[in-house]
């Protein structure tokens, strides 16, 4: 598959200019050099799209529902070449991963045989990318979907502009109405500035009920071991109780970076907190088998 933007990404594990960007936990023998301080934790409003850097839109055919999905260049917006992500820098979220794609059918399965309603959820999709699961959620009637990636640029420069050419009429309020909302940030921060988690005590769960999302969307986001801790995390502090769910989307295996669904589901059942459930599983071969989960609490 190619690795262009324009096209379902392939997994790169270093930047082809700067190959000592890579992951580093790999090699033992060499010191690990520390990561870079992640970018500050911010909304990121409509008006502060790209207005340098506009994305080509393309349709993308999910089975009869046709969604826009924009394509730039990680070139124009990060000055990096053909890179699918640099640890620190740049996640990934300009491409179009084959786990978006998987997360949309699944939900739409999910809807049509009655086992979820997205009316009136508040959503939340991580390492939202080109957000097409949090736009699908919108279509199906949503009262709130936030999108959060790691990169603020990712938002500016994609995930607004998609959103927009995805809910014409919905993206006339988005300057002003809360229901489609941005955030940027690491997921070991990012808890502190989502407005569905304000409390007194912003590192507790959402076990009083009365806060948190509905429903938690992520796709390719279990690739590193080294951030499936704070993700996990994260959804503890994110996801509503008793009657909150996450639906996850990943590969079987990450081959070469070590994470991949089967790791990050290993430690949800370590924790006891959550039960999951395989619902979808997409490929033929065992090296590039894609599954969806459920999450649930016990």
């Amino acid at each position: 598959m190619s690795a262009d933007e324009s096209g379902l990404g392939s997994f790169r594990l270093f930047d082809d200019k700067n190959p000592q960007l890579g992951f580093s936990f790999l090699d033992d023998s060499q010191e690990k050099p520390p990561l870079p301080l992640p970018p500050p934790c911010l909304e990121v409003v409509p008006s502060q799209v790209s207005s340098s850097v506009k994305p080509t839109l393309e349709p993308v055919n999910l089975d009869g529902l046709t969604l826009l999905k924009g394509r730039v260049s990680t070139h124009d917006v990060f000055a990096l070449s053909n890179s699918d992500l640099v640890p620190g820098k740049y996640e990934g979220g300009l491409k179009l991963w084959e786990g978006s794609l998987d997360l949309v059918k699944t939900l739409r399965s999910e809807v049509e045989s009655n086992n979820l309603s997205l009316v009136g959820m508040k959503v939340l999709e991580l390492g939202c990318g080109h957000g097409l699961p949090g736009i699908y959620s919108c279509l199906q009637g949503a009262s709130a979907v936030h999108f959060q990636d790691f990169n603020s640029e990712v938002l500016q420069c994609l995930t607004i502009p998609n959103v927009v050419a995805n809910l014409p009429v919905k993206s006339q309020s988005l300057g002003v109405d809360a229901q489609v909302r941005f955030f940027a940030g690491d997921w070991s921060e990012v808890h502190q500035i989502l407005p569905n988690l304000q409390t007194d005590d912003q590192d507790s769960d959402c076990s009083s009920g009365s806060i948190g999302y509905d429903i938690i969307l992520m796709a390719e986001t279990v690739y590193s071991i080294s951030t499936l801790p704070s993700l996990y995390g994260l959804i503890k502090k994110c996801m509503r109780h008793p009657h909150g769910v996450v639906y996850m989307a990943a590969k079987k295996y990450y081959f070469g970076v070590g994470g991949g669904s089967r790791r990050f589901i290993s430690l949800v059942e370590k924790d006891g907190v959550m039960v999951a459930s395989l619902i979808a599983e997409v490929g033929g071969g065992s090296s590039n088998v894609r599954e969806v989960w459920k999450l649930r609490f016990k």
